[in-house]
């Protein structure tokens, strides 16, 4: 189907590989976003049930739940170290985060220059992969949100409301320039 535009208009097709890579970076910028907003008192507070992750052990489970999938998609590659929450100061754990969205992107390129874009060990293919990853993080964003909360030290409406701007995340990764 060709899309519709008024005369004149000049649009550029779809450049898939570039929005698939920069909807990841997207999603990195956005948990980003939410740990510099989560107050000190909150990182490591328990959950009020006494059962589960503190805020510190969600942001590193995200990481290492990457490295398992950088792992078996590439089991002699150098990766990011695996976290220990207990341990991790919040300025480590978003670090690590970063590093491992990193190597994750350099994953997704090489899915995407396969003919079929496998990544190693799941399936379907490279855009499955991505929204599982988007997927898993996003739930673990509503999770250290609703915790945030629960310990008495919400996140501020402002940034609240700026996880769901991925227009804005998306300048502020750098792309559309």
């Amino acid at each position: 189907m060709t899309p519709v535009s008024s005369p004149g208009a000049k649009t550029a097709p779809l450049d898939f590989r570039k929005s698939l890579l920069e909807a990841f970076a997207i999603n990195e910028k956005a948990n980003q976003l939410l740990l510099s907003h989560v107050a000190d008192a909150a990182w490591k507070a328990p959950p009020p049930s006494g059962k589960g992750r503190s805020i510190a052990g969600i942001a590193a489970h995200i990481h290492n739940v990457r490295l398992m999938w950088l792992s078996a998609a590439d089991k002699n590659g150098k990766h990011p170290a695996k976290l220990d929450p207990d341990k991790e100061k919040r300025p480590e754990v978003q670090a690590a985060l970063k590093a491992s969205a990193a190597s994750v992107q350099s994953l997704l390129k090489r899915a995407l220059d396969d003919p079929a874009g496998k990544v190693p060990h799941f399936k379907p293919d490279v855009v499955a992969f991505v929204g599982y990853l988007i997927s898993h993080d996003s739930h673990h964003r509503g999770q250290i949100a609703m915790l945030a909360r629960q310990v008495g030290h919400p996140v501020d409406a402002k940034t609240g409301f700026g996880l769901w701007e991925w227009g804005s995340l998306w300048r502020e990764c750098g792309f559309g320039k």
